[in-house]
């Protein structure tokens, strides 16, 4: 218990990228710009999609929230690096890594669910498009979006409190530049099986499981698909879906990669944990504005607005 009391009072080291001070202004820059387009991005896409009534569909609810989680995902590791950088520190705080670790994996677990869910909203916009209405009406949207942050809160809620029961001895290094869950384990010098027992049903039920949502919904829409007679009303079906399975891809792929390099930290293994905690974020709202007219529509009319109510202000002529 002497032990287990002792890490309260102690602060774990992040690594990060780079020992050499003179990459520290680069880096500091460089994701420092990142986060800002990636804050910005989601912020003017939720903006767009709630301020055009014609947006107001169970797909645009869906985005709107995956785009909040993106904003909580890279602001859980993100502005502490920056921070790191800007004042030549790589300390956390014990607490402060279990709070950055309880944050990260309800943002990460709610990109999962809602990809999920958007992959269901298609199958069901293609594949029963009569029904559509019907079935993803406003309760049901609204019971999936809430079940999805109570599940991710739950799970996080579970793993961050079986990490406090852990004793950290005298290793203290994170070979990354966030407390990330599988590494602060190892660290470890109590006995944490059953804390890697529920790592791996985690890994299973928040990763697994919602990707062979996805899968399938994907087999179903494909086999839908190729029903359609006309070429060219295949290709307006699947461009709708265009967009998401981009997201899909960019996400699980680095994901993935973020996985498989979990056991040995590495470069390689932190590029991989940035595609997938900063660069997929950053992506998405160019992803789904760049291949929806509606969200460009949208973006239009609200920068637009802007600029006219900017106008108006600075020259007040025009308005008499």
């Amino acid at each position: 218990m002497e032990t287990g009391n002792q890490t309260r009072f102690s602060d774990f080291i992040l690594l990060g990228f780079s020992q050499d001070s003179e990459h520290q202004p680069l880096l500091f820059c460089l994701f420092l710009s990142m986060y800002l387009v990636t804050v910005l991005g989601n912020l003017l896409l939720i903006l767009a999609i709630s301020s055009d009534s014609h947006l107001h569909t169970p797909m645009y609810f869906f985005l709107c929230n995956l785009s909040l989680a993106d904003i909580g995902f890279t602001s859980t590791t993100i502005p502490n690096m920056l921070v790191n950088i800007q004042t030549q520190s790589k300390a956390i705080t014990y607490a402060g890594c279990i709070t950055q670790m309880c944050f990260f994996n309800v943002f990460g677990s709610m990109d999962t669910f809602l990809l999920t869910v958007m992959a269901y909203d298609r199958f069901v916009a293609i594949c029963h498009p009569l029904q559509y209405p019907v079935i993803m009406n406003p309760h049901l949207c609204g019971l999936l979006v809430l079940g999805s942050w109570l599940i991710s809160l739950i799970y996080s809620l579970i793993q961050s409190l079986l990490m406090l029961r852990l004793s950290f001895c005298t290793r203290w290094v994170i070979s990354h530049f966030y407390c990330e869950l599988a590494q602060a384990i190892t660290l470890a010098c109590s006995d944490t099986l059953i804390n890697h027992i529920l790592v791996y049903i985690g890994s299973a039920l928040l990763g697994i499981v919602p990707f062979l949502g996805i899968f399938f919904s994907y087999i179903r829409i494909v086999s839908s698909i190729l029903r359609i007679p006309s070429t060219d009303g295949k290709y307006k079906t699947f461009s709708t879906c265009g967009s998401h399975l981009s997201t899909v891809s960019l996400f699980y792929g680095t994901g993935l990669g973020v996985y498989l390099s979990s056991d040995a930290p590495s470069w390689r293994g932190m590029m991989a944990s940035v595609m997938y905690t900063v660069v997929t974020p950053m992506l998405n709202p160019f992803i789904y504005s760049l291949r929806n007219r509606d969200i460009k529509g949208a973006l239009q009319k609200v920068l637009g607005e802007r600029c006219m109510f900017h106008n108006g202000d600075t020259h007040p002529e025009i308005l008499s």
